[in-house]
């Protein structure tokens, strides 16, 4: 099978990693991709928003198979664009991805389809942000109804923080979906978050293995938001029928209720959740991949990727064996640049990366994000550089090797968090 990857971070790093493992790939493409993953695939120079482009690039490298990576491509139809050209692509289509590009949209199918969700108001003036942030009182939850990149959710107590939050929300842009200035402000869900990803066709939903991120910049979960600063799986702490019930009351009837719209949701679809004392909720749906959860999901994944995508693409999931699984536990730990998730400083030289190579592979290895090369030197190209990954036979191990690969590593004024995974492998 010949594979284009759509995408540059390291979620398409561990994607493109998993698919140069897979005996069934024979050649591998990625656009643009970083300098990372020209270790395992041929890079090749193309506008990832730019559905004509990409198709055209998948056209002239013969692929059989595009995987868009990143949420803002699908949002703008790149998906579609590579359908019409008659190429199998694993990624929902430009109106099934608005359940991540609009927050409200998201809203709208929850509640049709009975999924248990925050309650929560859509609004689009300051009065009505007003009367939203008394209803519920703090901790306020205010989220921006676009794309943003993971970073559009301010969680505060304090009150002129929040309305600040909204008041940008409400004056921003017009969102991909066309409308304009709209912010969901809904009630906080108490209790640990988890993260499923379930590979759908639009009828058939397969659940992968659940994960944690940790979307704070600081140890504790102190800072501002982030992208997501590290993650494990699997969830020793979780009730062993977790995913059988997020199966059962989210990711099937989210499906089956876009199927109903006439938008069928055909990609990968993740549920951020929280399991409160009321049971889980949902937090939100991306329609891609998440990074970081996507390195730890897929370093436990034993199943050969490309027939899996491949199977979503052409509607065949109900055909496919069941997913198989190492036991190993999985951790990564992301290292940002300086002042990320503000404007992060880039240029900066990055050291260690063939000594992670020679001392500590296959355990632990190391999947670039925003890399570039500069001459021959690999230097910081974006807020977050590098995901360090590394498996063990259980969580402390994972952790141990993953740290051990981060002190390697050299960037001047970089970051990362120390306590990713602490808790859980502790058995806290």
């Amino acid at each position: 099978m010949n594979v284009l990857v759509i995408g540059s971070g390291a979620r398409e790093h561990a994607l493109c990693r998993s698919l140069s493992l897979d005996p069934a790939v024979t050649a591998l493409h990625c656009a643009p991709g970083n300098a990372g993953i020209a270790e395992v695939a041929e890079l090749h120079q193309v506008d990832a928003l730019d559905g004509k482009a990409v198709s055209a690039l998948a056209v002239e490298l013969g692929a059989e198979l595009v995987v868009v990576g990143p949420e803002a491509p699908l949002v703008a139809g790149v998906a579609d664009a590579v359908r019409e050209a008659g190429i199998p692509v694993f990624g929902p289509s430009k109106e099934a991805a608005q359940l991540e590009g609009s927050k409200a949209f998201a809203k709208d199918v929850m509640a049709a389809a009975g999924v248990p969700t925050g309650r929560s108001y859509v609004c689009t003036t300051p009065e009505e942000v007003a009367e939203a942030l008394d209803a519920f009182g703090a901790p306020y939850v205010v989220k921006d109804d676009g794309l943003a990149a993971g970073k559009g959710v301010v969680v505060t107590d304090d009150l002129e923080s929040a309305a600040a939050h909204a008041a940008a929300c409400v004056g921003a842009p017009p969102a991909p979906s066309g409308q304009r200035g709209r912010v969901v402000i809904e009630e906080f869900l108490d209790g640990p978050e988890v993260s499923l990803f379930a590979i759908t066709d639009g009828e058939t939903v397969v659940p992968l293995q659940p994960a944690q991120d940790f979307k704070r910049a600081l140890d504790g979960d102190e800072g501002p938001n982030t992208g997501g600063m590290g993650a494990y799986s699997p969830l020793p702490w979780a009730d062993p029928k977790l995913v059988e019930e997020i199966l059962e009351t989210v990711l099937q009837p989210t499906v089956d209720e876009m199927r109903r719209r006439g938008t069928p949701f055909s990609g990968l679809l993740y549920a951020g959740l929280a399991i409160t004392g009321r049971g889980v909720r949902v937090i939100e749906f991306n329609a891609r991949f998440g990074d970081p959860e996507t390195q730890v999901v897929l370093a436990r994944l034993k199943t050969p990727l490309a027939g899996v995508l491949k199977a979503a693409a052409t509607g065949d999931l109900a055909d496919l064996p069941p997913l198989r699984w190492s036991d190993d536990s999985a951790v990564t730990v992301v290292i940002a640049s300086h002042n990320y998730p503000g404007t992060p400083r880039t240029g900066d030289p990055i050291t260690g990366l063939a000594e992670v190579a020679a001392e500590d592979a296959p355990h632990a290895y190391v999947l670039h994000a925003g890399t570039k090369y500069d001459d021959e030197t690999v230097v910081s190209a974006g807020g977050r550089v590098l995901s360090v990954t590394a498996t063990g036979t259980d969580l402390a191990e994972a952790r141990e090797r993953a740290y051990k690969a981060v002190a390697r590593i050299g960037l001047d004024g970089s970051q990362h968090r120390t306590d990713i995974a602490a808790k859980a492998a502790a058995g806290a």
